[in-house]
């Protein structure tokens, strides 16, 4: 055994029902070293992480820590061996305060098992200001961003001070400048002889602060090298077993008639005044800095939060949109940005979770006919190619990029005219991201129309055919796609177009 090894696995195999999720995969991290994992959702990179954590047990294989062998039965036993982890998929309790989700499980005492609620809040903002984060200790997660919310969870792994630390992708949903601050605390953890094991499927990302780079596909560790041994067409390939080439699958597809126009629309936060219109067959894009409005704009939209005022009209009459259904009878859907809370029901099966919206096509004089539910299922989720072993299975043991699929293929069943996806591709692997950019072509080649917001510029700019630019809730700037340039997006986004010009 390798004396700097802090974590390594050796012959781990796991299966669930129908799928083999890891085959006699071994994998290592070093003291004071990044070791970046990479594989396309269903690959088992999140199996591998659960199992090291202790949520799920291994069919067969040994782990140890520090070069020792462990069972590590649980999350409180891998906290207990300096393991922490940042997951993805944010699971938390929307009543829970900061202070109280920061150090839950691990909630210090006074005499008589009484909970040292002084002792939480000092500590909460000591590591607050540590953080530079102005957060009140007593704000409710419910109240917070996505963002803020993977960033107290970056600070809960940090502040355990583990030796071991998984993060899943954890940029997903957070800013630029708060990326910046990760990889501070990652060279900070590196330089203090921690391990990090880091999920992600962001090429820049990888190549920027891994030190060993390991790739799974279908349940394998097919590779593990050096970063400098790499570089990302060879990632690419080994990740999906083929060459996807570089670009997006964007075809001209000529636009019709405005499908939907939105004036003057405002809301109690977040967005104001706000007035654009969508085509037939049109791919719109919504860039923006985080805090710019616009998921409060299209949640809004989409009946999910309320609005102050403003006119709407799809295919040119007038509509009231006063809850989710009032959008969906009018021919909108949406992609939460949030799948898990507001896309999927993760105790539920792939089956019910893709007909829950639609629910009125499978019952005739009170009966359900489950003959015709099933096989709608099945062609929806065949088409949009959902790896699953079956639409029995339960919809939260498949992988992200798959739970996102199945959200589509709920909608899908309503055949909408206007599709809004919010960060459709977040969390989402190269290949998976390439099967939604072909499924959006086909879309709109089809007639429907695409609302995208999306953090990332370079899918806006490959997929779009114009693109809304926000800044402070309001638009800034309108784009056709051959104005398109990262340059003039940031200037739009950040409200410095006109003082240039």
């Amino acid at each position: 055994m390798t004396q700097n090894l802090l974590l390594e696995v050796k012959h781990i195999s796991k299966a669930f029902p129908g799928v083999k999720a890891l085959d006699d995969v071994s994998f290592s991290v070093k003291a004071g070293s990044v070791h970046v994992l990479c594989g396309e959702n269903g690959a088992g990179k999140s199996t591998l992480m659960k199992i090291i954590n202790g949520i799920y047990q291994p069919d067969s294989g040994e782990t140890f820590v520090r070069g020792e062998k462990v069972h590590i039965g649980s999350p409180i036993k891998a906290g207990e061996l300096g393991i922490s982890m940042i997951f993805q998929e944010l699971n938390y309790t929307p009543e829970m305060s900061i202070e109280e989700s920061l150090f839950v499980g691990r909630w210090p005492k006074k005499r008589f098992g009484l909970i040292d609620w002084r002792s939480i809040r000092e500590r909460t903002l000591q590591l607050l200001e540590q953080e530079n984060l102005p957060y009140d200790p007593e704000t409710k997660l419910k109240d917070l961003s996505i963002s803020n919310l993977q960033m107290l969870e970056i600070l809960k792994a940090v502040s355990r001070d583990s030796d071991v630390i998984i993060m899943d992708e954890p940029t997903s949903s957070i800013t630029n400048k708060e990326i910046e601050i990760l990889f501070q605390k990652i060279d900070n953890l590196r330089a203090r002889g921690k391990a990090i094991v880091y999920i992600s499927h962001k090429m820049d990302e990888i190549f920027r602060i891994a030190d060993e780079i390991s790739i799974l596909r279908d349940g394998r560790v097919v590779e593990t090298r050096a970063k400098d041994e790499f570089d990302i067409d060879s990632v690419i390939a080994l990740m999906v077993g083929r060459t996807l080439g570089h670009g997006y699958p964007k075809e001209d597809v000529a636009r019709g008639e405005t499908v939907l126009e939105v004036e003057h629309f405002s809301g109690p936060s977040g967005f104001d005044d706000v007035s654009f219109h969508v085509k037939k067959g049109e791919i719109v894009g919504f860039a923006g800095l985080v805090g710019a409005g616009r998921t409060e704009l299209v949640r809004a939209l989409f009946g999910l939060d309320e609005h102050f005022h403003g006119t709407v009209k799809v295919h040119g009459n007038p509509i009231k949109i006063r809850s989710v259904q009032d959008s969906i009878k009018s021919g909108i859907v949406m992609l939460s940005e949030d799948r898990r809370r507001f896309g999927i029901v993760p105790v539920r099966d792939v089956k019910e979770n893709v007909t829950l919206a639609s629910m009125e096509q499978f019952f005739k004089n009170g009966h359900l006919y489950t003959a015709k539910e099933r096989s709608k299922v099945e062609e929806i989720c065949g088409r949009i190619n959902v790896k699953m072993p079956s639409i029995d299975v339960q919809v939260s043991t498949l992988s992200g990029g798959n739970q996102q699929k199945v959200v589509l293929s709920k909608w899908m069943l309503q055949d909408p005219d206007i599709l809004i996806l919010d960060e459709p591709t977040r969390g989402i692997d190269v290949g998976a991201k390439v099967e939604i950019y072909k499924l959006m072509t086909t879309l709109v080649k089809e007639g429907k129309s695409i609302i995208m917001v999306s953090s990332e510029l370079p899918e806006l700019i490959g997929m779009c055919d114009r693109m809304y630019v926000m800044a402070a809730g309001r638009i800034t700037g309108e784009l056709e796609r051959a104005e398109f340039s990262q340059e003039t997006i940031m200037r739009y986004a950040m409200n410095m177009a006109r003082r240039a010009s």
